[in-house]
C-alpha cells in the first residue's frame, strides 16, 4: 500500500516509517510539506497518490498553543482541513490522530467516543476544530484520539523521568491527582497497521488499556530503570501551567471492543517492552 505520513519526523511518525515498512511510504514533514499551505500540500499528495494519509502533524505543545493561539488554530485546525480535502481529492483514505484534550477532563470515568468533546485548552480547542474539518471534508476516515504518548527518541514524559531520575539525589515531586492511560508509539503504530487493513469508518479511542496518575507512572518508569531518585506524590496546584490539565484523561475502546478489533495492550505491558528495546 502507499502511505502518506503528515509529520513523519514526530515521534509517533519515526515509529509509524519503521512499523509499516512493508509498505510504501512518504514520510512528509517540514519544511519539505507544510499542511498549512493547500497548494503544496495538495501537489505533494497528487505526485505521490498514496492509497491511504495518516495524519500526524500537529502542534502539541500544550502551552505553546496557548501563547501562539494562531499558530496552533493554523496548524492544527487549518491544516486537518487541508489534509482532508486533499485526501478526498484523491480517493485516500484519511487516519487522523487527535487527543483527550478535546474532552474537559471533569467526567468520574472514562470517555468513549459518543462522550460530548468540551475542550478548556487552545490545543484541544484547534484540535476538536480538525476533527470537525475531518468529517465535513473526507468521509472515509478515522479519527484516533490518543493520550500520554511516548515512544523512541521522544520527547515523552518518559524520556523527561528517565533524564530527571538521575538528576540529583532530591526527592521528585510528581503529580498524582491527574489520571491517564499511558501509551505507547509502539501499540499506537500496530493499532494503525490494523487499521489499514479493516475499513472501520468513524472516530476511535486507541490509548493503552489501564490507568495510573502521573505519579504511578514515573513509580513505574523508575521501578523498570533502576532510578535511585525519590518520588513523591504532588497536587495539579503544587504546578501551576499556562493550560490546564485534564484531571481525567482516560479513554475507553469502545469504538474497537464493539467492531471485535483486539484489545489494546496494557501500559505496563507496552512500557516494559520499550524499556526491553
Amino acid at each position: 500500500m502507499r502511505l502518506f505520513i503528515t509529520g513523519g519526523k514526530g515521534m509517533l511518525g519515526r515509529t509509524l516509517v519503521h512499523r509499516l515498512s512493508d509498505h510504501e511510504v512518504l514520510a512528509a514533514d517540514l519544511p519539505e510539506v507544510d499542511i498549512t499551505n493547500p497548494v503544496a500540500l495538495q501537489a505533494a499528495v497528487s505526485a505521490f497518490r498514496p492509497q491511504a494519509i495518516i495524519h500526524c502533524a500537529a502542534m502539541t505543545a500544550v502551552d505553546g498553543c496557548e501563547t501562539q493561539s494562531d499558530l496552533a488554530w493554523r496548524v492544527n485546525a487549518l491544516g486537518s482541513a487541508n489534509v482532508a480535502i486533499a485526501a478526498h481529492r484523491i480517493g485516500a483514505r484519511l487516519i487522523a490522530l487527535s487527543t483527550d484534550y478535546v474532552f474537559d477532563g471533569k467526567l468520574d470515568r472514562p470517555y468513549h467516543e459518543w462522550d460530548t468533546p468540551a475542550p478548556t485548552t487552545v490545543y484541544g480547542q484547534s484540535k476538536w476544530a480538525g476533527e470537525q474539518a475531518i468529517r465535513q471534508h473526507c468521509p472515509d476516515h478515522v479519527i484516533l484520539r490518543i493520550a500520554w504518548l511516548y515512544g523512541p527518541g521522544g520527547p515523552s514524559f518518559v524520556h523527561a523521568m528517565l533524564k530527571l531520575g538521575q538528576a540529583n539525589p532530591e526527592p521528585l515531586k510528581v503529580v498524582d491527582d491527574q489520571i491517564g492511560n499511558p501509551t505507547s508509539t509502539g501499540a499506537v503504530a500496530d493499532l494503525i497497521a490494523y487499521l489499514l487493513d479493516h475499513p472501520l469508518v468513524g472516530t476511535l479511542h486507541g490509548s493503552c488499556e489501564g490507568e495510573v496518575s502521573w505519579f504511578g507512572f514515573a513509580q513505574e518508569i523508575f521501578r523498570l530503570w533502576q532510578l535511585p531518585r525519590g518520588l513523591i506524590p504532588c497536587t495539579t496546584r503544587d504546578f501551576p501551567r499556562p493550560a490546564p490539565r485534564p484531571a481525567n484523561s482516560r479513554l475507553e475502546k469502545r469504538f474497537l471492543r464493539l467492531a471485535g478489533a483486539p484489545a489494546m495492550p496494557h501500559w505496563r505491558e507496552a512500557l516494559e517492552l520499550v524499556h526491553k528495546r
